[in-house]
């Protein structure tokens, strides 16, 4: 007897290697973020707190933009 369900198409090993892609870049993101408002703080002697919040907001949100590439890939080709 047949199953009525269709059956599921292979595991892809691209999910996986995405997912630490992703990780591996939000942590180089994160380090670069910080260490540009370190760098502006410790240039202009402190930057008030909006200001840094400002930039975090901004590039809590810029992040994802670059992902968009990364995540067509990983759900593999169109068929």
């Amino acid at each position: 007897m047949t199953s009525p369900y269709p059956v599921p198409p292979e595991p892809s090993w691209r999910k996986p290697a995405g997912i630490l892609l992703i990780l591996l870049l939000i942590a180089l993101w994160l380090f670069l973020v910080t260490s540009a408002v370190e760098l502006l703080a410790a240039h202009f002697g402190g930057l008030p707190a909006w200001v840094e919040m400002t930039i975090y907001v901004v590039a809590g949100i810029v992040w994802i933009f670059p992902m968009r590439p990364l995540l067509v890939w990983m759900e593999g080709a169109p068929k």
